[in-house]
Formats: C-alpha cells, structure tokens, sequence
C-alpha cells in the first residue's frame, strides 16, 4: 500500500511501426479533393453521400434485414470455423475433470476457477463423485469483508489527496467488487482455510451478489467520507482506526445476514462415488485444507503476457489486494508462446491451469466456443479488425475479465496446440460441452494474459524474478482488471 504508480513501459518502435503501415493503407486512396474538402463536423451531405453507397450493395440490405429480428452472434457466424477449429477432441486431457460449476449472477469467477483446480486431489483421495465442490460461498464472505478493511485503508492513506484523484475515484468506483486475482485467493486460504460447499452452501446473495455488494458500497462510501473528514478536523491515524473498527462491524453484520456466518468448526460426512461412508470430525476451515485438500497453492505464480511491458520483468498493480499486510499482487512478464509451452507440460503432467482472458471477445456462448473466427464480420459489415494485442491494451479494447481452467489440448503432429479445452464456471446445461468450452489457438494469443502455475513448473531465470522489486502498474491498469468493476 502506498506506492506511486508508474505507466506502462510502452514499445513505442513495435506500436509505430503497426500504426504507420495501417495509417498508410487508409489514407493511401485519398486524392487533393478530399483533403481539401474535409471538415471537423459531420455534415448533412456526407450522411447523404453514405447512404447512397450503403444501398449500392445489396448485401448490406439483405444483411439488415436479417438483423432485424435476430441475434447477430447467430446470423454472423461462420459455421466452417466452427465445424473445423472448435470441436471438443483433444488428444491431451485431464483423466479427472470435475463437474463443471455454475457462479451464476456473480462475479466470482476467480474462486471458482481457484476451487475448481484445488478441489481434484480430494475427489481423487476419497474416490468422490465428480460434482465435489469446495465451498466458493465460503471464500467469498472472508473476500468481501477484507476487501472492505482494505478500501478503507487506502481512504485512510488517501486523505490527503483531493476527492478528485483519479485513483481516489477508481477505488470509490466499485469497493467490493466480485473479482480478483490468484494472489488474492493465496491470502484468502491461508489465512481463513476451506470447507466442503456442504458445510457452508450457497444463499441467494451469494449466487446473486448485486445488492448485497449494493449496500456494503454505500455504507463504505460513507465511511470513506468519515474517514477523510476526521482526518481533516486534525485527528490521528490510531482514532481513526478506532472508528473504522465500529464500521467494520456494520459490514460484517450486513455480509452475515446476506451470506450466513462461516463455520470455524465442522464434521465432514459424505459418501464417495460407489455409496460408501466418509466421515472426518472435528474439522477447522484450516486443517481441512492441510490435511483433505492439501494443494500446494502457496507456491502458485502468475505469468502474465503484457506486449506493452518488457518481458523477463516482474510487476504489480497499485493498491490492489484484499487482505492487509497479505501477499502482494505479483506478476512475471513473459511471451505468450511460452505461457503455452508451460502449460502444455503441467497438462501433460496431469493438473490443471487456472488462468485469465478476455472472454468476451469472438465467444459463442451456446457453442462453448472462442474462436477468433467465429463471426464473419468482413462478410457482414465490410470490416476488419487490426489491434494488435498490445494496441488493444493501449487503447481500452481489451483486458483480463474473466478466469477459468485449462483441463486440456489438441497438439498437432509437431507438437504445437490447434485448441485448448476449458473448464468454466458458468453451469452444466446451456454452454459448450456440458459446461466445458474449447479455445483456438489463435484466440489464445490474442486474448488470454494470464497464467498460474507451480513454481517447479517455471524456469528458474523466470522464477528468480520474484527476488526483484516490481515494476508499479497504476491502480487502473487492465493488468488488474479481474479484480476491477468493469
């Protein structure tokens, strides 16, 4: 907490060089007439003379038409794509998959995708049923209440910036948001453990967190002016820190009721998968996950791919975090060639990847498809689309939105993937493969940035990155979009 950001180091020669030869293409059919003629406003006669040649073609009509009562991602898309490149085959696959989850009207991608990959060892010990599920309701209720200590933290450590800081108002925007990074689920589990989803279940709050998240950021938002206030009128740090007690004791109140009170002792009973009986007494949240679950998750790293950033380097993100005092956001920089490389061998090694993407780019939900060429726009609308990875960084195109797991991939006869096969988190019956998706390549590069792996399972050079101080992002930077409103 507390530390300056500093902006994206931008490779200015690659960006230029893309925008030269685009800028080259466009202006090339521009003649003395044009330039002359041009004006700032959108005039009355350029409509018109749009209009014309948008009726010239009638395949601009004919693709109105079929737009006017249908759903584009059905009328665009490109069923060649769809037949070749995402069927659900793949020659390198998990032997156990678990069930594929549902997070419902939530944002809490991040546990699940976390859950999901820690929750596969205890199915396989205890012979489970593959619709075991660790308890993402459980981990939610500790990451709610110590992202609100730590917002108003930071409105402590703020107060002396005006209202108007853009950072300031960055972290008014959305407090508590459902979101996170792997970083933050590490805190979360080491410091509050994990329990079965029997012991602690869902409510209706925790599958649909809008009003619960609702009243905590009002609430926190009137704490932040108290704070800021009271720190105005001359009083200390330590007085404040008493009154923010009492205030956490209101969102800790409000948490409970919508999400019920976790347990801090607990009997597991279950049956596993031929109908035997399990069961283990006298549980805390922690020792269950030493003793049952026992997943090496204090040894995860995240790899990120950001062309806007030199490789070989580490990063964080300004005051991003859930718990004080935690482990730090950490992320190492490299290519996404080689963020495929390791993942390839942890899949061929038989565990799973957890990682972060933008998934709302070239997606079809009913098909469980990302696919790139999904959608035939240059067909439809006369368009292509020529961001480069980085440009789309750059220019709010693109970030991290969403995490999910790697449970597979297709390998072509050199050894280099065709498709990726994807656990989501998003139910069983109306997407993909029974919940389970498959990725091109090709959207892989363009679209994923973020990976989790064991640290055995990274080089060495690339490990020994984290002895190094990281490179500040700002507090609004895409690289800690999983954990930000949008």
């Amino acid at each position: 907490m507390g530390a300056e950001s500093s902006k994206p180091v931008v490779n200015h020669s690659e960006t230029n060089e893309c925008l030269d030869e685009k800028l080259s293409l466009q202006f090339v059919h521009l003649n003395i007439e044009d330039i002359q003629s041009a004006s700032s406003d959108l005039s009355v006669e350029n409509i018109t003379k749009f209009s014309k040649n948008f009726h010239q073609d009638s395949k601009n009509l004919l693709a109105m038409n079929a737009m006017a009562g249908n759903d584009p991602t059905g009328v665009f898309l490109n069923p060649k794509s769809a037949l070749n490149n995402d069927q659900h085959i793949f020659n390198v696959k998990l032997d156990l998959e678990g069930s594929a989850t549902n997070q419902k009207s939530s944002g809490r991608c991040w546990l699940f995708a976390g859950t999901n990959i820690m929750r596969l060892a205890v199915i396989s010990k205890y012979k489970l049923s593959d619709d075991f599920e660790l308890s993402q309701s459980y981990l939610f209720f500790y990451d709610k209440l110590e992202k609100a200590n730590w917002f108003l933290e930071n409105m402590i450590d703020l107060a002396h910036k005006d209202i108007d800081d853009r950072v300031v108002q960055y972290l008014l925007t959305d407090p508590v948001g459902d979101g996170g990074q792997f970083d933050m689920l590490i805190n979360l589990v080491e410091k509050y453990g994990v329990v079965p989803k029997s012991v602690f279940p869902e409510t209706y709050s925790s599958s649909n967190s809008r009003r619960l998240n609702w009243l905590v950021t009002v609430k926190l938002r009137e704490f932040a002016a108290v704070i800021r206030k009271s720190i105005e009128q001359g009083s200390s740090i330590q007085s404040v820190r008493v009154i923010k007690q009492k205030m956490m004791e209101d969102i800790y109140r409000i948490i409970s009721i919508h999400l019920g009170e976790p347990p801090s002792q607990f009997d597991w009973e279950t049956q596993d998968k031929n109908g035997k009986y399990i069961g283990i007494h006298d549980l805390t949240p922690k020792r269950f996950f030493k003793e049952i679950v026992n997943f090496p998750i204090s040894t995860m790293v995240s790899l990120i791919n950001d062309p806007r950033n030199p490789i070989n380097a580490l990063y964080t993100v300004d005051r991003l975090g859930n718990i004080v005092g935690g482990r730090p956001i950490r992320y190492i920089n490299t290519t996404s060639d080689n963020q495929k490389q390791l993942a390839i061998n942890v899949l061929k090694s038989g565990r799973p990847v957890w990682f972060g993407c933008d998934v709302g780019q070239f997606s079809n939900n009913r098909i469980g498809a990302m696919d790139t060429k999904i959608y035939d726009y240059e067909l439809a609308f006369n368009v292509k689309f020529n961001l480069t990875k980085e440009e789309r960084l750059l220019y709010k195109e693109s970030l991290m939105t969403h995490a999910m797991v790697f449970t597979g991939v297709h390998l072509d006869k050199d050894g280099n993937p065709l498709r990726w096969r994807v656990e989501n988190s998003w139910g069983i019956d109306t997407t993909g493969d029974k919940g389970f998706w498959v990725m091109t390549d090709e959207w892989f590069s363009s679209f994923v940035y973020q990976i989790v792996l064991e640290k055995n399972d990274i080089p060495r050079k690339l490990v020994s990155l984290l002895d190094n101080q990281p490179t500040v992002l700002p507090a609004y930077d895409p690289m800690g979009a999983l954990a930000c409103p949008y």
